[in-house]
């Protein structure tokens, strides 16, 4: 089928668009010149696309009924069965739903996508396929994995299965509310300003978001490529280092990636905790909406790695405040030019694209009222200043974001870990769905004062659960240098063995 061609007119348009003024005659020539670049793009469509095969068998699956839903938990129910054999041998799966299952709906949350059913499975599906685990369906997440909390997603918000009309925080809300369930043995979710930790936190789970580009993001739909990560959810220290040792590592197809190869993450289990050094981030105790009691937790919890030999120390971090700072520019900016106006692809990268996504969310204007508040409110942000500055400071806090990570560096010469809360609050109430629009976007964004820095960095970092308040989870958050994760787990499972975090 040829592509269509632009009209005389067509050209006339977009070059005063451009602030060009161009003549009928000049328009006509014009159009004449394009001729030979358009065939190249009806040679292009004459061409397949290149998508990975899809290597398991699998039904299309239904929409979770009110009685499967978990409290909206699951979004599309549908099993695959994976290998006869592997490190994940029998393991369940629930996939947030940002990232591809072949022949499973999708809607990252929102109705502008649905109904879309990707055509291949994410590299992180399949090397979880790879090692005979068994995908149990999509988890539901929040609308285009813009809130920190749960009430964003469509068409009804995620209950926290410890309190119903509770937050099970965002935007990985159903992952971790079904780990903490019990309906999958492990999940994964994706991080762009805390969305893995949050709900972790909330729900008391363990939850890892890996250094930038260690796993694969290929068949996952983006906010913003440098802020994207994946990482496991699970109920165990031991299951979350043996699962990113299955999702990490180069697929050859995504840009994002540098090259650095999955560790050994479970042989740092049994390390203990002599002669670590663990930095407690002034500035992560002093968030202005800080809980006491869990300011209060999370320093007994530090305590704890000092009865087991580690060294743990107040320190001053400034670049902690600046690093949260950098994410509004760079999302804001950056959300608005990849997810939105180039519709969940990128240009000016090199790597599979998903283009079935891409035709699909490319209509969402047909129904943008629907987008959530969240979402609205970055995009405006976006649009005003790529406009008024002409990304001048998208690309200033680009560069900013290089010296932070580089003086981050240089602090893990001194210090192995940092440590400091996951979220400064525990979970919420869920806001009425009639609620203001500034209660729903405080209810998004009200718990990532912590989390989104190390988005930015792209530092690894965790969140570990280590007691309750109220009856609800407390979140501990360890970050380590570049590729740090095993120390991170080392630490984390001489946490785990030490106490009964439900306890503690």
């Amino acid at each position: 089928m040829a592509v269509s061609k632009p009209s005389a007119s067509d050209l006339e348009r977009i070059a005063s668009s451009f602030q060009m003024h161009l003549t009928s005659e000049q328009a006509e020539e014009y159009l004449a010149l394009t001729s030979g670049l358009m065939a190249d793009y009806d040679l292009i469509e004459s061409l397949p696309d290149e998508v990975p095969d899809v290597r398991y068998p699998r039904g299309s699956g239904h929409r979770a009924t009110a009685e499967e839903s978990c409290g909206n938990a699951w979004y599309w129910k549908g099993t695959v069965t994976g290998a006869a054999g592997g490190k994940l041998h029998g393991r369940t799966f629930a996939i947030k739903d940002n990232i591809n299952v072949a022949g499973l709906q999708m809607m990252n949350g929102s109705v502008t996508l649905e109904p879309f059913v990707p055509t291949f499975d994410a590299t992180v599906v399949t090397r979880i396929l790879d090692e005979g685990g068994v995908v149990l369906g999509k988890a539901t997440c929040e609308h285009f994995c813009l809130s920190g909390g749960s009430h964003t997603s469509q068409p009804a918000p995620v209950h926290n299965p410890r309190r119903h009309g509770y937050s099970a925080g965002g935007s990985s809300s159903g992952s971790a509310a079904l780990v903490a369930a019990g309906e999958a043995d492990m999940a994964l979710g994706t991080d762009q300003g805390g969305s893995v930790r949050i709900p972790s936190s909330f729900c008391g789970t363990y939850g890892m978001k890996p250094t930038h580009g260690l796993v694969p993001y290929t068949g996952l739909m983006p906010i913003e490529a440098t802020l994207d990560h994946c990482g496991p959810i699970t109920r165990s220290v031991r299951d979350n280092a043996l699962l990113l040792e299955v999702i990490a590592g180069p697929d050859g197809l995504d840009a994002r990636q540098r090259g650095a190869s999955a560790g050994d993450y479970t042989a740092a289990l049994d390390q203990g905790g002599d002669g670590l050094r663990i930095g407690l981030v002034e500035e992560g105790f002093a968030l202005p909406n800080m809980m006491p009691e869990i300011a209060e937790k999370v320093r007994a919890a530090a305590a704890v790695f000092e009865q087991h030999g580690a060294t743990v120390d107040l320190i001053s971090v400034p670049d902690h405040k600046i690093a949260t700072s950098l994410w509004t520019p760079i999302g804001c900016e950056g959300l608005l030019a990849q997810m939105m106006l180039d519709n969940a692809g990128g240009h000016n990268t090199i790597g599979l694209q998903d283009v079935a996504l891409i035709d699909r969310h490319s209509h969402w204007r047909e129904k943008a009222d629907a987008l959530s508040p969240s979402l609205k409110l970055c995009m405006m942000v976006g649009e005003f200043s790529r406009g008024a500055f002409a990304g001048r400071y998208h690309a200033k806090a680009q560069n900013i974001r290089l010296r932070v990570h580089r003086n981050y560096e240089r602090l893990f010469d001194t210090w192995d870990l940092l440590l400091m809360p996951t979220t400064p609050i525990v979970a919420s109430k869920l806001p009425a769905e009639d609620s203001p629009i500034s209660e729903i976007v405080m209810r998004a964004l009200e718990m990532i004062g912590n989390t989104a820095a190390y988005d930015v960095t792209g530092h690894p970092a965790m969140s570990i659960p280590c007691g309750l308040v109220d009856g609800l989870p407390v979140g501990m958050m360890l970050v380590a240098r570049d590729h740090g994760e095993s120390t991170i787990y080392r630490a984390a499972a001489l946490f785990e063995k030490s106490v009964d975090w439900e306890r503690f």
